[in-house]
């Protein structure tokens, strides 16, 4: 039996790699295998020295380790001294995210745990309530505590306290979950302060204490809700027991808070209710409101303070800084206070007089509405222009109508004085849908054939414009069912413009030439150029606007990091000019900030922001709704535009970019609106006013950029129209336009269709808006032609926001009964 013999192959083939000193991208990662090698090290026929790669590497981490000892050194040395003698106080913030919590008691587990004398303590104990500012000394620890304690679910309150905290602690129940309007608050403090220190604290009730066997569920179940919020929250605390309560008094006393550093922008807190005071001042009564110095005693935080810079309050305004005598604070002060609060002698530090370059109030230009006059009227043209519109002072005018008119009816006819319907709005076609449904325009020709016929007889009849109709208010079950259609069409209308962007249907009771007046063709809307001075409201007038922002921006946070007295100095800062309301209106339960403002921050602009909507935020977000507007310790009430963001923050060639009509999820945009200017890292909160009572809502978060009033928001209106007759690459289009004139009006203008082709109008067709027009190649007949047209967006004016009075928000969760609050657990603040 023969068997098969093959042989051993003896030839094997082994290509060489290929040889090239230009290596790929993909070459060097894989050879790299995650390594970070710096590009300036030596290299050798194109490879790197591995002893120079080692090298690099190691001084690279020596000089990380140098910068982050240097930088823990630092902040050490901050809270342990400061140039006015003693240490500077830690400030923590206790927020209760849930109303039925028991913030005394929390303090009353933690002040035994500071070391403070037998004698001391109990008349701090006495001093405690359920809110307010507290100065606590801690000798155990070497260190001050400031305690800010603010009412449950007060968003605004929050937000301006822990933008100043060193610690927040967020008090939550280990029984009762966090609501929807504890959520609330975790969110606006997640898009405002996003790098504060959170300590996440659990609070027991006394019948139901967490026992060893429940107490992991309950921190991990804690820890994992926290981190949702704030990932870098490392463990929950607690103060129910002596040793936990010693625990975190050493992570709220020893640990190094992150937010210690120079930002830039610096800040004071009112040492308690004694470090602010109201001095009437010499100019007593002004504008009905009565002026005084407001004298604010704290320490420095932040950047240095300058007395050339102006200070804000926040919810009541800017005011200038005015040197002021040093304050008595520690002599008025309680016993228990006087070991916290650093003595003050002649010698404490004030801030100097204002100088030459001491910015002022003025926020805004002032106009002149006569600047683009060209005649002026006459005195026999003002004697004869008879009376206004309205009929004068009493607001009553006479017109000659038919006999059986009504007053009503008569309101609506069409006189030699325009009557209705002659009020320019210049906003009338802002949102897109004003004039392009039938509003009721069709019948003002007729009523006025009708009521204004040949050959009848006519009576006067006198309109009185303040006149009103009585009104009745619904039945509470028709209301509902008229505002939950309401809520339905809203929400039809904003998936609509997301189904179809900004296709309208031309009217055909006005004609296009006419309805579209204001707006223009672009042959390229990234590159066809656009006067960013032509035809602006008079708003813009009244702004500010820098010639190089990047120059301005780097020499005014240089200067707010190194003109002025610096941070961890405890001075008196006296403010002139303070209306007397502002410390009445100011809640004792909360801690009373002062801002220092960088220069040109006062003055007003055209603001933007890169905004990323909240994903939990179900309504529709429309352009030019009133929203709340947090930009640092400022809010304003804005009605702003939203446009597209280009990646990377860039301009573009002629700097337009598209508007948008509603605030979409998922992706970056750009909001636009008036405003002060903002310098420097500052979050940005959009909030919503739910009504009194209620939580604000979380809109929309992001980030600034460098104001620039010549950026061009373009409105885009796509009119479509369909093919009719078509041969080959020409074809007859209707439905774009009704009238012949508006044809010819538009003809300038490109189409394009939805399936990629482009063209242009070539004659119009008989009398009913049809036209002729040709193509760079086919189209079908399933196709659509379509037409762009752009118009500049502006936004309204801003309101200063005051935030309203605290109230009791209730949870889900309820109020607390009486005998599980007890004595002096109620909230005590002032409504």
């Amino acid at each position: 039996m023969s068997t098969s013999h093959s042989h051993r192959p003896t030839l094997k083939q082994n290509n060489k790699n290929f040889k090239s000193k230009h290596s790929s991208k993909g070459s060097l990662k894989a050879a790299a295998k995650g390594k970070i090698v710096s590009s300036s090290i030596s290299t050798k026929g194109g490879k790197q020295l591995a002893s120079a790669t080692k090298k690099a590497r190691l001084n690279a981490n020596a000089q990380k380790r140098e910068l982050k000892r240097r930088n823990v050194s630092e902040d050490v040395k901050f809270f342990s001294t400061s140039s006015g003698g003693g240490s500077v106080p830690r400030i923590i913030t206790v927020i209760p995210l849930i109303s039925n919590l028991l913030p005394r008691r929390f303090l009353l587990d933690l002040l035994p745990s500071l070391g403070l004398p037998p004698s001391e303590l109990a008349e701090v104990i006495s001093t405690v309530r359920s809110t307010g500012t507290y100065l606590i000394r801690a000798p155990r620890f070497k260190t001050t505590l400031q305690i800010n304690v603010l009412p449950p679910l007060s968003v605004y309150a929050a937000l301006d306290a822990a933008l100043v905290s060193d610690y927040v602690v967020l008090l939550m129940s280990s029984t009762r979950e966090v609501q929807l309007e504890g959520e609330a608050v975790l969110r606006c403090l997640q898009a405002q302060c996003g790098g504060v220190e959170i300590v996440p604290v659990v609070q027991a009730p006394e019948d139901e204490p967490i026992t060893p066997q429940t107490r992991t569920g309950i921190h991990k179940s804690l820890l994992s809700f926290s981190r949702y919020f704030f990932p870098s929250a490392e463990k929950v605390h607690s103060a129910d027991t002596p040793s936990e309560s010693a625990l975190l008094a050493r992570a709220l006393c020893e640990a190094t808070p992150k937010t210690s550093r120079d930002e830039g922008r610096a800040y004071l807190v009112a040492e308690g209710s004694e470090g602010v005071k109201w001095v009437p001042g010499p100019d007593g009564v002004e504008g009905g409101e009565e002026l005084g110095s407001l004298e604010v005693t704290g320490t420095i935080r932040g950047g240095c303070l300058s007395a050339d810079r102006l200070g804000h309050i926040p919810g009541q305004g800017d005011f200038q800084i005015l040197r002021g005598p040093p304050s008595s604070l520690a002599l008025a002060a309680k016993p228990h206070q006087k070991a916290a609060l650093m003595s003050i002698d002649e010698s404490t530090p004030s801030l100097s007089s204002p100088g030459e370059n001491a910015d002022d109030l003025t926020a805004t230009n002032v106009p002149d509405p006569l600047a683009n006059e060209q005649t002026w009227p006459t005195e026999e043209e003002m004697e004869g222009a008879g009376p206004s519109r309205l009929g004068g002072e009493d607001g009553v005018r006479t017109k000659r109508v038919p006999k059986g008119t009504s007053a009503y009816q008569a309101a609506w006819i069409i006189g030699e004085d325009g009557g209705a319907g002659d009020d320019d709005d210049e906003d009338d076609d802002e949102d897109g849908e004003d004039m392009d449904e039938d509003d009721g325009l069709d019948g003002i020709d007729e009523n006025a054939a009708r009521f204004l016929g040949d050959g009848e007889e006519t009576e006067e009849i006198e309109l009185d414009s303040r006149r009103s109709e009585v009104h009745r208010d619904l039945d509470p079950e028709q209301e509902e069912r008229e505002y939950a259609v309401y809520l339905k069409a809203r929400a039809r209308a904003a998936e609509e413009d997301q189904a179809f962007p900004d296709e309208i249907d031309t009217p055909r009771h006005i004609p296009a030439r006419t309805r579209f007046q204001r707006f223009r063709g672009l042959k390229s809307f990234r590159t066809s150029p656009w006067d960013p001075y032509e035809n602006l409201p008079e708003d813009y007038a009244r702004i500010f606007q820098f010639e190089s922002w990047g120059g301005t921006r780097k020499r005014v946070e240089r200067e707010g990091r190194e003109v002025g007295i610096k941070a961890g100095t405890r001075v008196t800062v006296v403010l002139k000019n303070v209306p007397k309301r502002v410390l009445e209106n100011h809640n004792p339960a909360l801690p009373f900030i002062l801002h220092g403002l960088l220069q040109h921050e006062h003055k007003q602009s055209v603001i933007h922001f890169v905004v990323q909507r909240n994903t939990e935020y179900e309504e529709p977000v429309k352009a030019k709704d009133p929203l709340i507007l947090c930009v640092g310790a400022r809010r304003y009430t804005v009605r702003p535009v939203y446009s597209q963001h280009i990646r990377g923050g860039g301009r573009g060639v002629n700097n337009v970019h598209k508007s948008e009509k509603y605030l979409r999820p998922g992706q970056a945009t750009v909001a636009t609106c008036f405003g002060p200017i903002t310098f420097g890292k500052a979050g940005v909160v959009l909030l919503k006013d739910e009504g009194e009572d209620q939580v604000p809502s979380l809109v929309a978060m992001g980030t600034p950029l460098p104001p620039d009033p010549t950026r061009i928001a373009a409105k885009r209106l796509i009119l479509t129209g369909h093919p009719f007759k078509i041969h080959k690459k020409t074809a007859t289009i209707r439905y774009m336009f009704f009238d012949r004139d508006d044809v010819d009006f538009f003809k300038p203008i490109e189409l394009h269709t939805k399936l990629g082709k482009t063209g242009h109008i070539t004659e119009a067709l008989g009398t009913h808006g049809y036209f002729k027009a040709h193509f760079d190649g086919p189209i079908q007949g399933m196709d659509t032609v379509c037409m762009n047209l752009y118009k500049r967006q502006f936004p309204k004016w801003s309101e200063e926001f005051t935030p309203p009075a605290i109230t009791e928000i209730v949870d889900r969760t309820g109020r607390p009964d009486e005998e599980e609050a007890g004595e002096g657990d109620g909230m005590d603040v002032e409504e």
